[in-house]
């Protein structure tokens, strides 16, 4: 192996990348046998306890792992453990707080009659606290920048969880209890692995003062907000499917969203790289270089996205019947995945929307944009699924909760930075056919423009 190969590995951005490269690839593995060895009730109970529990992890992530690097990273011994030792009181609290408000439901369980909520109520508090070690460890780590520990830590969770899951379908002892049950089981493992390695700092505890639990929580409220709402956006659609419908629509709702991390992983690539750009053009006071950015990297993607939607509206179905199964080809889930894959061509201007409202100082505007997009998102289902009585109710309203925030975040930048949509669109396959001529024509070809 060479000198350049031996740097690329050693490169932060290089192991984040391959690690969360890993992990979407796990991530699929595990879904794919999860739907093959459960029926659609218990697997639209799983993800809906997922969700619930995404959701908890949202507020408890939202409101400290960025407080975590801001006050955590580069600062002496002494100030770090003061921090740390705050942060692991205040993440306690939390998961205190939120397992003291799922046992207020526990005496009335027995009063509900939908599998999810039955389920999500027995299993959400366990599964918080098993954990809790290995989350603050997370970011801990992200914190120091430390990569090939976090991939390790993920391969321990989601691998072992793998195996679990091929023992429990040879046994042919698959189902919802046994899966809940080792979830948490391989959330102690991994706990149990980050406490072993002593990347938890747990002895920090003991060196927490009340003045840094009150300036954290004071940073921690405003990056929760915005984390909670974009969590509840992506979670709305799942809990009134399950309500209205079931835990088996869930199942097929939910197949079709998890495809779309084939639009996700170009998109947060994308969103990375423009960032800083534009970071750090704003810095400098240059705003006409934030637009060009803005325009160039949005642009460029939903070109990009253009032949990814027509391919995988060809071929919904397979991709349906890979992931779920055979079962799932004849349901609604391959038209919704058509309509979402449709949607995704302008996922990259309601993307660098927020990113730019963020990047400018506008945080606030950000939060309202979204915030709006939730009602949007209430209302239309809630419309939808009342006129269709299904799935598709649903999946017809998203396009209005996408639209609502491209136009949104378009009134909001449009005050900030020169911007049209017929910029984006034709900078943007300008740029692409640059790409195209210099990368592959060329080079293949010695065609010049």
């Amino acid at each position: 192996m060479g000198i350049l190969d031996i740097t690329l590995l050693r490169n932060k951005h290089f192991l984040a990348l391959v690690g969360n490269g890993i992990i979407s690839v796990f991530s699929v593995v595990m879904m794919s046998l999860i739907y093959r060895a459960l029926d659609k009730v218990q697997v639209g109970s799983w993800f809906f306890f997922l969700t619930v529990y995404g959701l908890a992890d949202a507020i408890r992530n939202g409101f400290l792992s960025t407080a975590t690097v801001k006050f955590y990273s580069g600062t002496g011994q002494e100030r770090a453990r003061e921090v740390l030792g705050s942060i692991w009181f205040l993440a306690i609290a939390v998961t205190a707080l939120l397992t003291l408000i799922d046992l207020c439901f526990l005496p009335f369980v027995g009063y509900f009659a939908n599998p999810s909520t039955i389920a999500t109520i027995h299993w959400f508090a366990p599964t918080l606290f098993s954990a809790l070690p290995y989350t603050i460890a997370y970011w801990i780590l992200v914190a120091d920048e430390r990569y090939i520990p976090i991939l390790w830590l993920r391969l321990i969770n989601s691998g072992s969880m793998i195996l679990i899951v091929l023992v429990l379908m040879y046994l042919n002892k698959m189902s919802l209890h046994t899966l809940l049950l080792f979830n948490f089981f391989t959330n102690c493992l991994t706990s149990i692995a980050a406490y072993s390695a002593r990347l938890t700092k747990n002895k920090t505890f003991f060196h927490r003062s009340w003045k840094s639990i009150i300036e954290i929580a004071n940073f921690g409220k405003y990056s929760l907000a915005t984390n909670l709402s974009s969590n509840l956006l992506s979670s709305t659609n799942t809990f009134i499917l399950n309500f209205f419908l079931g835990p088996a629509a869930v199942a097929v709702y939910t197949l079709p969203t998890r495809l779309m991390e084939i639009i996700e992983i170009p998109l947060r690539s994308f969103v990375g790289t423009g960032m800083s750009g534009m970071a750090a053009a704003f810095n400098n006071n240059d705003m006409g270089k934030v637009a060009a950015i803005f325009k160039k990297y949005s642009g460029m993607l939903t070109w990009v996205f253009v032949p990814i939607a027509i391919l995988a509206f060809i071929f919904a179905d397979l991709a349906i019947g890979l992931l779920g199964g055979g079962k799932y080809i004849h349901t609604e889930a391959p038209n919704v995945y058509r309509l979402f894959m449709l949607m995704a061509i302008f996922y990259p201007i309601d993307r660098f929307n927020g990113v730019t409202l963020d990047i400018i100082h506008m945080p606030k505007m950000n939060f309202y944009k979204v915030l709006i997009m939730l009602f949007a998102c209430v209302v239309s289902d809630l419309v939808g699924i009342s006129i269709s009585k299904s799935i598709y109710g649903i999946a017809f309203a998203s396009p209005i909760t996408l639209l609502t925030g491209i136009l949104v975040g378009y009134v909001a930048l449009k005050k900030h930075i020169d911007y049209s949509f017929r910029d984006v669109f034709t900078i943007g396959f300008k740029e692409c056919m640059d790409l195209i001529i210099q990368k592959i024509l060329t080079p293949f070809f010695g065609y010049k423009a």
